[in-house]
């Protein structure tokens, strides 16, 4: 099966271990990932904040090379996902104004947990698990990107999505129950408004140690870095110690399928998973 793949700005940088287990889960399932030829970032989040026509513009670029590519179009990073599902609203509604080629329409655009999350895509992630996580509680971590608004994400649960939950538990994993899975984390405010984010997440490790979790799962690059690298200040400002990792999900399926350098992942964590994984006996 071959498929578009769109990495975007953060999967080429902070997120690199993201995109490397992506890679390293699709080759055990038989996916061939085709990079879109001469891809642009897709204006998260300065254009879209700026500039509207300018965000569209971005993102049906990349649709429209996708679409010449004739498949359909992964897009991992939750943000780029937003844009491009974004995009693809306005180029129904008047191509024309869009792109300067025939846009018919055909390409599905798919998030990463959407993308597996079917019958045959479970099955498959079962059989080819080969190192079970058992005895991992996790809660998944959506945040809100690729879930709302309904009428531009297409989500189909978007406050309770379960198309993660249901990943983690065809590895083996213990997946906890939470009311936090859809909350936002700040997301870019991190840069102008680093005390709200780090109330929203220390608001989400309260409610994941509630939940009895001993990490939190991820889709989202700009999700996983707030939560990763603001767990220390947290801790000291409410005076408790949470000490939850934070992986993506595809980091996980990756370490399940004995596939891909996880040690190498582990590494560019803010909080190290490898205690954890030990004292599991999952490394």
């Amino acid at each position: 099966m071959e498929v578009s793949y769109y990495p975007g700005c953060s999967l080429h940088g902070m997120a690199a271990e993201y995109d490397e287990s992506i890679r390293a889960v699709c080759e055990t399932l038989g996916v061939s990932l085709v990079e879109l030829e001469d891809w642009n970032c897709c204006g998260a989040s300065s254009a879209h904040f700026l500039d509207h026509d300018l965000a569209v513009r971005l993102s049906a670029r990349n649709i429209a090379a996708a679409e010449r590519a004739g498949l359909d179009l992964l897009v991992p990073c939750a943000a780029c996902f937003h844009q491009t599902k974004m995009a693809e609203k306005e180029l129904q509604k008047d191509a024309a104004r869009w792109i300067d080629e025939p846009y018919e329409g055909k390409v599905e655009i798919y998030h990463v947990n959407e993308f597996f999350d079917s019958p045959e895509w479970i099955a498959a992630i079962r059989q080819k698990t080969v190192k079970p996580l058992a005895g991992l509680a996790a809660v998944p971590y959506y945040g809100c990107l690729s879930q709302r608004p309904r009428k531009v994400t297409d989500a189909g649960s978007p406050e309770n999505p379960v198309s993660m939950d249901r990943l983690l538990g065809a590895i083996g994993m213990e997946v906890r129950k939470w009311t936090y899975k859809t909350d936002c984390c700040g997301a870019s405010l991190t840069l102008t408004r680093t005390d709200l984010v780090r109330k929203l997440t220390g608001n989400l490790f309260e409610a994941a140690a509630e939940a009895g979790a001993e990490c939190l799962v991820t889709d989202c690059p700009l999700c996983q870095s707030n939560l990763d690298t603001n767990q220390a200040e947290i801790e000291a400002q409410r005076g408790k110690q949470y000490g939850l990792p934070v992986f993506y999900v595809t980091e996980l399926m990756a370490l399940a399928f004995g596939a891909g350098n996880t040690n190498r992942w582990w590494k560019r964590h803010f909080v190290d998973p490898a205690p954890l994984l030990q004292k599991k006996g999952l490394l």
